[in-house]
């Protein structure tokens, strides 16, 4: 059980792998907001994908399409026995939804989860810091719950599928990843042109993509004003992924798919301009870099000093 959000997600992703590497016969069933269904389908160890879709009912409650959507979710959450049932999440929300679920329900101490309040509704209750970096806790807490020890560099577990984009030109790429859920999260586009401008320099053409109208403009934008630098169209989740498994590295502000890249183990540095990256910072067995913080804007050239080192 963890619904939300993209990075909180693929902040989990190593958590199937413990299980699987512990218990090879496991069958692994995810619940996860309907938005973010994609990245937990690139696990080949997860097996049904449970959409729940919370954010958008919250909007349409008062629809009669949004009441059978629901029903049919909690009809389908209750109808497989579970030999354990894991709210990695640790919110009131994903504990109530856990609580529709057939099997023993195991979760943070309320000292340990993010709103105390979801101990209530778990069956057996663990202790796991709340002073180290959300992957750790993740695994830690699933490793207490099914008895075995989380050992090692997190295994995201990955498997991208195949694909080609006749779009992209010959040279090798570095992925920008500009765009974030808040604008004081963003990195100043005259930091995104410098730092293209430099690689170009180097024989590395910059690809930006973008998901929303306002983010492809930002692409597009800084895209051409940059010397070979390409706007991408418009990507799914399983499609960004194929882009990052291929660049030579990726440079992005405080956003989820940033964590997707170290979870595909892409050279990555990432910006942080309005957050501290202490406890929820990149993370992973590649070559990643925190640069940043609250109110801390790195430069273009802290920022190219990192990739030189991978890019040599």
């Amino acid at each position: 059980m963890k619904t939300s959000s993209l990075g909180d997600v693929i902040h989990n992703l190593p958590v199937i792998s413990d299980i699987r590497r512990h218990f090879p016969q496991a069958q692994i069933d995810w619940c996860v907001e309907d938005g973010f269904s994609a990245i937990p389908r690139l696990h080949p160890a997860v097996g049904q994908i449970i959409p729940v879709a919370v954010r958008r009912w919250r909007k349409k409650l008062f629809q009669a399409a949004t009441w059978k959507e629901m029903a049919e979710f909690r009809r389908r959450l209750a109808s497989a026995s579970y030999d354990a049932v894991v709210d990695t999440q640790g919110l009131l929300k994903s504990a109530l939804i856990a609580s529709r679920a057939k099997g023993p329900r195991l979760g943070y101490a309320a000292d340990s989860a993010r709103e105390p309040a979801a101990a209530r509704w778990y069956d057996r209750h663990f202790h796991v810091s709340r002073d180290l970096h959300a992957v750790v806790r993740n695994r830690r807490l699933a490793a207490a719950a099914l008895g075995y020890q989380a050992e090692g560099e997190p295994d995201y577990g990955i498997e991208t599928p195949p694909a080609s984009f006749p779009w992209l030109s010959h040279r090798p790429y570095v992925v920008f990843l500009t765009a974030t859920s808040r604008d004081d999260k963003l990195w100043p586009e005259a930091n995104w042109l410098a730092l293209g401008r430099a690689l170009n320099s180097l024989g590395f053409s910059a690809i930006l993509p973008g998901g929303s109208a306002p983010e492809r403009e930002r692409a597009a934008r800084l895209a051409a004003a940059i010397p070979g630098a390409l706007a991408a169209p418009p990507m799914s989740i399983p499609e960004l992924a194929s882009l990052l498994s291929g660049a030579r590295a990726a440079v992005g502000v405080d956003t989820g798919l940033t964590h997707l890249a170290v979870a595909l183990k892409i050279p990555t540095v990432a910006i942080y301009t309005a957050t501290d990256p202490g406890l929820t910072g990149v993370l992973g067995a590649g070559f990643h870099r925190n640069l940043g913080g609250r109110a801390q804007t790195p430069s273009p050239d802290a920022v190219l000093g990192e990739l030189q080192t991978v890019l040599a």
